[in-house]
């Protein structure tokens, strides 16, 4: 096993066999082994440097209807909200005051007649953050929007696909949402000249282990610039809210093989990793993460933005926490860095 290890390592891909085996493969030392070298491949091309950026949940109101999803349309029990232009450029502010060099404004899907807003607040805050990069991640849009706002200064789009497969996609999503449309998406995207990311929910409910294959070829085949890996956890107050979280293990297993697979692929450690495990953000860096995105958003409207149970968004997770992330950062070897980190940066 450790051979596909190192094919993967050389060569930059395997068979789909080949993954399944990996990904089946529960031996311990294998398991180390390829997340060891996925730890030397991200130092190697890195530097012990991890990037940060601003996480800016501007709004939890979505047009959607997502089984998984706590801020799904059909949820009455949330209070919903919308940041303001003026907030959302002084969170920017605090941001910058803060060291933040690139900001990342998420939310719900929102409505067509609110795109000329986003338009205006990206705009905005290219004028005043001439030296930062902005990423949104605001779901599918119209080719148009998605032109107009990298007009307007957007340099990245987070657009996880979620799956891959149409019948997996089918038992998470309404009947009114389409994976081929998600994935037009994602050529788009590309095709004006986004740095994209895409990714998956490890431990989905009714997921395999070959939904999950499929899901890494097709990453392979899209080499997007950047990853987003999550355990799935449930929101109480969704259609699927029964199920278990995913595995955590299969989450760092993954984030090793992409990294082997597109090395230079920003990958972030995400919340959902923090939320499952407590040292979930260090775990995720040792095995080839190489992102975090604290939250900026107003101490306040956390809570509101309630994707799945428990979401952690204080400490550490907060923007305000720098100070314990850095410290907890630095005990495993690793500092943050103060550059835009953009794809295939070495700074």
């Amino acid at each position: 096993m450790k051979d596909l290890v190192d094919r993967l390592n050389s060569r930059r891909t395997l068979t789909a066999g080949e993954y399944k085996q990996l990904l089946l493969c529960r031996d311990a030392e294998v398991t180390n082994y390829l997340h060891r070298q996925a730890q030397e491949e991200t130092l190697a091309r890195f530097g012990n440097k991890i990037f940060i950026r601003g996480l800016i949940e501007f709004t939890n109101r979505c047009r959607n209807d997502c089984y998984y999803c706590g801020i799904r349309k059909s949820n009455r029990r949330v209070t919903r909200y919308e940041l303001t232009g003026e907030e959302v450029l002084a969170c920017c502010d605090e941001g910058y005051r803060l060291g933040f060099r690139t900001f990342v404004l998420q939310g719900g899907e929102m409505p067509d007649v609110k795109d000329e807003w986003l338009e205006t607040i990206v705009a905005c805050i290219r004028r005043r953050y001439p030296d930062c990069a902005i990423t949104l991640s605001l779901g599918e849009k119209s080719r148009e929007t998605y032109e107009r706002l990298f007009r307007a200064g957007a340099d990245r789009y987070l657009l996880r696909h979620e799956t891959y497969n149409a019948q997996h996609y089918r038992k998470l999503h309404p009947a009114g949402m389409s994976l081929v449309h998600r994935l037009q998406c994602l050529d788009w995207l590309k095709e004006i000249g986004y740095q994209v990311g895409t990714g998956i929910m490890v431990g989905s409910p009714y997921q395999t282990i070959d939904h999950v294959v499929e899901d890494i070829l097709f990453i392979e085949r899209f080499r997007p610039k950047m990853i987003g890996l999550g355990p799935f956890i449930p929101h109480h107050d969704t259609p699927l809210a029964a199920f278990s979280p995913g595995d955590v293990d299969l989450c760092l297993r993954l984030i090793s093989i992409f990294r082997l697979m597109l090395p230079a692929t920003l990958i972030p450690a995400t919340t959902a990793l923090a939320t499952l495990v407590p040292d979930g953000r260090e775990r995720g860096i040792l095995v080839g993460a190489n992102v975090v995105m604290p939250n900026l958003s107003p101490q306040k409207r956390r809570a509101d933005y309630s994707l799945y149970d428990n979401k952690a968004f204080a400490g550490a997770e907060a923007a305000e926490g720098l100070r314990e992330l850095k410290e907890r950062l630095n005990k495993i070897g690793y500092e943050l860095s103060g550059t835009r980190g953009d794809y295939e940066s070495r700074s």
